[in-house]
């Protein structure tokens, strides 16, 4: 593997109590001209980000294992993202694709095309955010299968538009108050190993899945099948071997798109290009965004061309997607997720996450599992030597081990999920280092 070199010093450090002081100034200022329905889980504020270090604006050196939620997977700042967003500023920062276009964003499209699965014709449309990209997946299977049905899943998070709060599983806080929302979204129940009934085959989850499809929709009427192939803010669930081979074969005998949401899990995240690379099942259209493009807002629907040309002309599209900037972005993170081997790096982070926080799940009597794959690690807590979700332990891991310089992220539909998202680039050393705070944390939590 190629040697990464560091702008900063790889090591944590944290010199009296979190948030420091200017943190807490920049907070007071925050709460007189930010709105309040816009939360951040760190109260210490970044002041610089190299690898796996996050040092704040009071000099503490903070160990990353969140990534800005999946998104800086080849480093906050990485030499060929920055040297490429660079040159794209010195010449122009917009011109709008739909209006004077540019190379950019056809190299990053041919990109996307060459990167997703299938042996087939493929295109692309960018966007800014995944919310958009899952969005449009939509739109586009509508139109080409000429049937309004929507069919998402228990747990499942696609995003903050209409559309995607509706297709989003978990209420609070993604969509209380925020109704009514889109029609013709139908939940189905997904495959998690760890609650569903003992020895159910990924199999036999799609079965039920899709029996209630069938039953309460009606396979005609299905434009398109949206999944998360591992689930992310729902509890980075990994459903059971041959469930999604089973979705996508149903989608193919019913003339059914089927989407592969992988804004979280796709992008090298997993170590894959594509989380459905695992199982070697291939979407007729992905999305993308998040770790795409090194930081910068950016994000994509790839996939089968001739579903892609369901749309009319003027039907797709966005003032900012694929911004020049962004497209550039996308070019040197792409080139530095190859150049670097991320995708080795990954499945080593996975090795690592294994052999540090394994022994947890028999040591503290509150870890039901750990599980996830590559870089896209989760400890599911629960009460003491039961299956009941243990959110309370899960905000306190959060919480110590924030106090001792490691931003580690929550989630679940339960809320009781510790998840991990550790940068593609960080030393191994480091990443020990946190996971080891992280585990001690959760031996806390268990007394």
């Amino acid at each position: 593997m190629t040697e990464i070199r560091y702008r900063l010093q790889q090591v944590r450090r944290v010199e009296g109590s979190l948030p420091g002081p200017r943190s807490q100034q920049l907070t007071e200022r925050r709460a007189s001209a930010v709105a309040s329905g816009v939360a951040s889980s760190v109260p210490a504020w970044a002041a610089d980000v190299d690898g796996g270090i996050v040092v704040d604006v009071d000099g503490n050196q903070l160990v990353d294992l969140g990534s800005g939620i999946a998104v800086t997977s080849v480093g906050a700042s990485a030499p060929a993202v920055v040297a490429r967003v660079k040159e794209a500023v010195e010449h122009f920062t917009h011109t709008c694709f739909m209006v004077t276009p540019y190379e950019g964003y056809v190299a990053v499209a041919e990109k996307l095309a060459e990167l997703a699965p299938g042996d087939f014709p493929k295109k692309a449309a960018l966007f800014n955010s995944g919310s958009e990209a899952v969005e449009n997946a939509v739109k586009i299977a509508r139109a080409h299968t000429r049937r309004q049905a929507i069919v998402v899943f228990d747990h499942a998070y696609h995003g903050r538009t209409n559309m995607t709060m509706a297709m989003t599983a978990k209420v609070m806080p993604y969509k209380q108050g925020f109704g009514p929302f889109a029609g013709e979204v139908y939940r189905v129940p997904v495959s998690y190993p760890f609650r569903d009934p003992e020895g159910m085959t990924g199999t036999e989850a799609a079965r039920r899945a899709l029996l209630q499809v069938e039953k309460q929709v009606g396979a005609d009427n299905v434009a398109a099948v949206v999944i998360e192939p591992v689930q992310g803010e729902g509890g980075f669930i990994v459903p059971a071997a041959g469930f999604l081979p089973a979705l996508s074969e149903w989608c193919r005998d019913n003339g059914a798109v089927f989407v592969a949401d992988e804004v979280q899990a796709g992008i090298a995240r997993t170590g894959a290009w594509f989380a459905v690379d695992h199982e070697g099942v291939v979407p007729d259209l992905v999305t993308v965004a998040k770790g795409v493009a090194g930081g910068m807002p950016l994000s994509g629907v790839v996939g089968r061309a001739e579903i892609m040309d369901s749309v009319h002309a003027g039907g797709l599209g966005g003032t900012y997607g694929g911004n020049p900037v962004a497209c550039a972005a996308a070019l040197g993170a792409l080139e530095t997720i190859e150049e670097w081997d991320l995708i080795g790096r990954a499945r080593r982070i996975e090795e690592v996450v294994r052999e540090e926080l394994e022994p947890l799940a028999s040591g503290t009597g509150i870890v039901g599992e750990l599980r996830g794959r590559g870089a896209m690690m989760a400890l599911e807590l629960v009460l003491p030597d039961g299956r009941e979700p243990h959110a309370e332990a899960a905000r306190a891991v959060a919480a110590e081990c924030l106090g001792q310089g490691v931003i580690v992220l929550t989630c679940g539909t339960y809320g009781n999920i510790v998840r991990l998202l550790p940068p593609l680039v960080i030393g191994e050393d480091l990443l020990r280092d946190g996971l080891r705070v992280l585990a001690r944390a959760v031996h806390r939590a268990a007394r």
